[in-house]
């Protein structure tokens, strides 16, 4: 399915000359996933304080799983809900440090529904790769409007964006927006959503949010809502109640348009709260980043009227975010490529009130928060099946007698231990052969002939720099030595040219000069802005490529990026160019833009 093209993998959909699949029953497809949004914030799932009217009604006449599971953090569960296979699998089991880029040969939703004869768009988060071949506008998404890396103001975000008037890059042009976030990613959907009504065209809206994430901004009149709570629970739900406003007038213009019927409307959200669940959390142990229940059941909502999912329906079987794929698939009457399989199945039964799916099978499915730059064996994990809990393959919950996970059991239960053990480890052994498939940066190709790398995607065993305020504070220091690099591959060999910034090409102040602080922003956080930009004594700067330092030059103060060229052979390199202090620190170029000559 895949063929193989100057050091990376192209996926080519070859389905055997088929045509568009026009099934009568296919419908079109909104998608909304929020982030950072558990499954105790929500009213309807029992929260005492969270105002969510417009979510709680399509509760009320929706299928709902009440046992569905996604990853503990936003990047993998994305590429697990898109892909339908393992997060490990994708290549994406961290949110930055060059592991939150969807590997090019997974094969996504978009690509799958385009193919099917679906026009696909995406508003709001991506947060699976910057650049080329990871970009949405590659992975089968026709429209795409959207911020940078994993949240606005992160390090690819363009630059001192903050939750209002921000700008966004629209198929791949930044423009400008006014108004808050969620309202212009909601607003940009339901054009798309009026476009394709208009033309009698199936659609497929994936509208994913960058709120509640933080930081913790909304529109003053959302933090209204909550006089009587903490400043940051009140704008995480006045964020969420900003989130359920914005569904009510999408699914008001399905109404308007006369398709709401035909149409398949999913909500869902990527992992455990971050915020809420100091106030309510469903019962549930463990929030965000989590490996115990908190941290990865979430909720997820289905609402199609023409096939009858427009009633209360409720199913308490286990299910995780790769059968989502599969079961869209299924929906849609799209064609699988030869060579595809799925980590997930089809849950239709599951969500069709008219069909009896009390003969569903038990299963096993596992989860895990890795957040490391090389996966780590039992790390953060959960082994799943009906009603029981593995945890980090010691401790045993029966969630039946116990859904909080207060008592290990596991000495009581050692037969089951044990099969849930052999799952995890045959599970980890297919695996580990994937981990050496490395996701790098595309250089030279002629679909994207200029790049823009920054330290968010930076390979290195600590974090890095990756948002805005840690770019204007300078972090990096973690020795004389940066020891962070890119991975990328040059499409055709020959000389490159890099430019090294400290400050990104829109900001274009010199390297070694401080920025003054940006303006604040209304909520409960700092934005990234609002810290001032320090100033560096840097004296030199060198490009190293594949570990050899192979050029240096002096910078004065009025310098703003340093050019270096170097020929790079057809394949695979590690980029690493950096700037010197006088006693010699290193700090990684925080922006790096490389072009072939």
């Amino acid at each position: 399915m895949g063929a193989v093209r100057a050091g990376w993998v192209v996926v080519c959909l070859v389905m055997g000359g088929w045509g568009p699949v026009w099934a009568a029953e296919r419908p079109n497809i909104v998608l909304v996933i929020t982030d950072d949004q558990g499954y105790g914030d929500l009213g309807h799932t029992g929260n005492p304080v969270v105002k969510t009217p417009h979510l709680d009604a399509l509760a009320a006449e929706s299928s709902r799983l009440l046992d569905y599971h996604v990853a503990p953090t936003c990047s993998p569960t994305r590429a697990a809900l898109l892909t339908g296979h393992w997060s490990n699998r994708t290549g994406v089991w961290h949110t930055i440090n060059g592991r939150s880029m969807l590997r090019a040969n997974e094969v996504t939703l978009a690509q799958l529904l385009r193919e099917a004869g679906y026009q696909t768009g995406l508003f709001g988060k991506w947060h699976l790769g910057d650049n080329f071949p990871y970009r949405p506008e590659d992975r089968g998404f026709t429209e795409v409007y959207r911020h940078g890396g994993g949240g606005i103001g992160q390090t690819p975000d363009v630059w001192d964006n903050a939750y209002f008037d921000g700008r966004y890059t629209h198929n791949g042009q930044v423009v400008a927006a006014e108004g808050f976030c969620t309202d212009v990613f909601f607003d940009q959907a339901r054009r798309f959503i009026r476009a394709q009504a208009a033309a009698k065209q199936p659609f497929f809206a994936y509208i994913s949010t960058n709120a509640p994430h933080g930081p913790l901004h909304t529109p003053q009149k959302h933090l209204d809502r909550y006089p009587d709570q903490p400043a940051e629970l009140a704008a995480f739900y006045g964020m969420i109640s900003n989130i359920d406003d914005q569904i009510g007038l999408t699914r008001a213009l399905l109404v308007e348009l006369g398709i709401a019927r035909e149409t398949l409307f999913v909500f869902t959200t990527d992992n455990g709260s971050a915020t809420g669940a100091t106030l309510f959390n469903a019962g549930m142990r463990g929030a965000k980043g989590s490996e115990y229940e908190g941290g990865h059941r979430v909720p997820f909502l289905a609402h199609w009227p023409a096939a009858g999912w427009d009633r209360l329906h409720t199913s308490d079987r286990l299910c995780h975010a790769v059968d989502l794929v599969p079961t869209l698939v299924e929906i849609a009457g799209a064609r699988v490529p030869v060579g595809v399989t799925f980590d997930g199945r089809s849950i239709r039964a599951l969500l069709d009130p008219a069909v009896n799916a009390s003969d569903w099978p038990d299963r096993m499915l596992i989860t895990d928060s890795q957040r490391v730059r090389d996966p780590v064996a039992w790390k953060q994990s959960a082994v799943m099946s009906q009603g029981w809990r593995l945890i980090n393959g010691t401790e045993l919950y029966d969630l039946s007698q116990d859904p909080g996970q207060t008592r290990n059991i596991a000495q009581s239960h050692p037969e089951r231990v044990a099969r849930m053990r052999a799952f995890y480890e045959a599970w980890w052994a297919e695996l580990v052969p994937t981990f050496a498939e490395e996701t790098r940066i595309v250089l030279g190709h002629r679909d994207c002939p200029v790049v823009d790398l920054t330290s968010h995607d930076w390979i290195q065993e600590v974090p890095p720099p990756w948002n805005q305020q840690q770019i204007r504070e300078a972090v990096d220091a973690r020795g004389a030595r940066h020891a962070g690099y890119w991975a990328v591959a040059a499409e055709v060999a020959g000389e490159y040219e890099f430019e090294l910034r400290r400050w990104p090409v829109e900001v274009d102040q010199p390297l070694t000069g401080a920025l003054p602080a940006g303006a604040k922003v209304a909520g409960a956080s700092r934005a990234f802005r609002e810290s001032p930009g320090r100033a560096l004594a840097i004296e030199s700067a060198a490009l190293r490529v594949d570990g050899r330092e192979i050029a240096t030059h002096p910078v004065l103060a009025t310098d703003r990026v340093i050019r270096f060229r170097a020929t790079l052979e057809v394949g695979p390199h590690e980029l690493s160019p950096v700037f010197r202090t006088a006693n010699g620190q290193e700090f990684g170029a925080y922006y790096c833009r490389v072009r072939k000559l």
